[in-house]
């Protein structure tokens, strides 16, 4: 009896001490949602870049800049100060207006609707477009930026005035650029 025991007792040991395996899920997807999406918006994107080259070839006395992060901007007034060469940085504390309009220039934003606006560079919200394109200003100048939908507010819009995937024209002055006074925070 003993022996018995002792051989359930080590039956039990054995089954208790097995290494868990691994569950499977029931069904597996391939990705190809993932893929389909992906390509959906590939094409999206080429229609509007399509489209915004389209309006800025029909407005051939503007000189359009194509910038390295995926927008076009031309300058209403630039800087002609050859000492004012400072651009904001990460941490600067910048003043600036803007209006928003549709790429063929119909008003959204009215001048006034968006009031002046102080912004940390990269430290806040704001859209994509906007926040690259102020890095590209100078104090005093004016320049409109030509934002296709993904650098400007996506598929959810503003959930205002701007629908999905809505390509916009930012027209935006920098009134001032404070520079950031804490040396930590620029290391980080």
């Amino acid at each position: 009896m003993k022996n018995f025991q002792f051989a359930i007792l080590i039956f039990l040991f054995a089954i208790g001490c097995k290494s868990p395996e691994a569950r499977y899920p029931v069904s597996q997807n391939s990705g190809s949602y993932i893929d389909e999406s992906v390509e959906k918006n590939r094409e999206m994107i080429a229609q509007e870049e399509e489209y915004i080259q389209m309006v800025m070839d029909k407005n051939s006395e503007t000189d359009y800049i194509s910038s390295a992060d995926g927008f076009w901007y031309y300058y209403n007034e630039k800087s002609t100060d050859t000492t004012n060469t400072e651009t904001p940085e990460f941490g600067d504390i910048v003043t600036f207006d803007y209006t928003i309009s549709s790429i063929e220039g119909e008003p959204i934003y009215l001048e006034g609707e968006k009031p002046t606006r102080e912004y940390a560079i990269d430290r806040e919200k704001l859209f994509t477009g906007l926040r690259q394109g102020l890095k590209l200003m100078k104090e005093g100048e004016t320049v409109t930026f030509l934002f296709p939908s993904h650098k400007a507010f996506g598929y959810y819009g503003d959930q205002k005035k701007i629908g999905s995937n809505v390509p916009i024209s930012a027209k935006v002055t920098l009134h001032e650029i404070k520079e950031e006074t804490n040396n930590e925070t620029k290391d980080q």
